[in-house]
């Protein structure tokens, strides 16, 4: 099933798609897992799906569209998930607190920041895996998973507020380069799926090669050509590809101007204010 996305961003997937041979049918074919419901799993659903793909890496055939190779492979990054936890060293968390029962004698000019006020804000991961928060201290986030993160960070906000309300959302810091009408570095929702990336940055300049769009870490390539077109035709977001801080989305230039021209161009015109708002909406 596919991630649901507003429709230049659809147009974008549409045409990366085109570029790469593949159409949207041939691309859900190909893609033998769903990633859109990864960042929603609780630990229990992680192990459920960890039991039912140790049967399927034992088989030595193909069960469900899934290989054995497959299977063995995301068991170890389930397995990697419920040890080690979802947040990674420069990972930023947007933290909202709301104090159920506000004192409404004290006025928030006469006070100061309230504590609620306080943590409010973007937080970065050290490198224990913990933020650090005004009033509360460090929070380690060691072996806790993203469906895990408010109930962690009620509790540990809950010694110093009553029954406090958190909203938080991780944010994972990516480079866009290239052909790109804002390239730049971008903290964005690990849930944020690559086209929508792009839009962050303004979408496309005409010169744009999209069929060579890669993703590299340190200076190498580790997504680029079919595996990347069929990992967006399915949803794959940030989290999905596995990305991580520093990581890098680049656009290359095409060397002369032909048929790509017009879809390049048309994304860079319409990208721009529904762009940030989708982006926003996908943090709140």
């Amino acid at each position: 099933m596919f991630r649901p996305l507003p429709l230049v961003v659809a147009a974008l997937v549409a045409g990366l798609l085109v570029l790469g041979g593949l159409t949207p049918g041939e691309a859900q074919i190909a893609s033998p897992v769903s990633y859109s419901q990864r960042l929603t799993q609780t630990r229990a659903d992680l192990e459920r799906l960890l039991q039912r793909l140790v049967g399927m890496a034992r088989a030595d055939q193909y069960e469900h569209g899934v290989s054995p190779d497959f299977a063995r492979a995301e068991m170890s990054y389930i397995q990697r998930r419920l040890d080690e936890g979802d947040f990674h060293v420069g990972d930023r968390v947007l933290i909202t607190v709301e104090d159920p029962e506000p004192p409404a004698a004290v006025s928030a000019s006469a006070a100061g920041r309230s504590t609620e006020q306080q943590l409010s804000d973007t937080f970065t991961v050290g490198p224990a895996q913990e933020l650090s928060l005004p009033q509360v201290g460090v929070v380690s986030l060691h072996g806790v998973l993203r469906s895990e993160l408010e109930q962690r960070l009620a509790q540990d906000i809950g010694r110093y507020i009553r029954d406090p309300v958190v909203h938080a959302r991780p944010l994972v810091g990516l480079a866009v380069t290239g052909e790109l009408t804002r390239p730049g570095y971008y903290s964005v929702p690990a849930d944020a799926v690559i086209p929508a990336v792009l839009m962050a940055a303004g979408g496309t300049t005409h010169d744009a090669k999209l069929n060579s769009l890669k993703i590299q870490r340190n200076g190498t390539t580790i997504w680029q050509g079919d595996a990347l077109r069929r990992a967006i035709a399915g949803g794959s977001t940030v989290d999905d590809l596995e990305l991580r801080p520093g990581d890098a989305i680049v656009v290359p230039r095409r060397g002369s101007i032909g048929s790509l021209y017009g879809p390049a161009q048309l994304f860079a015109v319409l990208l721009g204010i529904p762009v940030t708002i989708y982006t926003l909406t996908r943090i709140f």
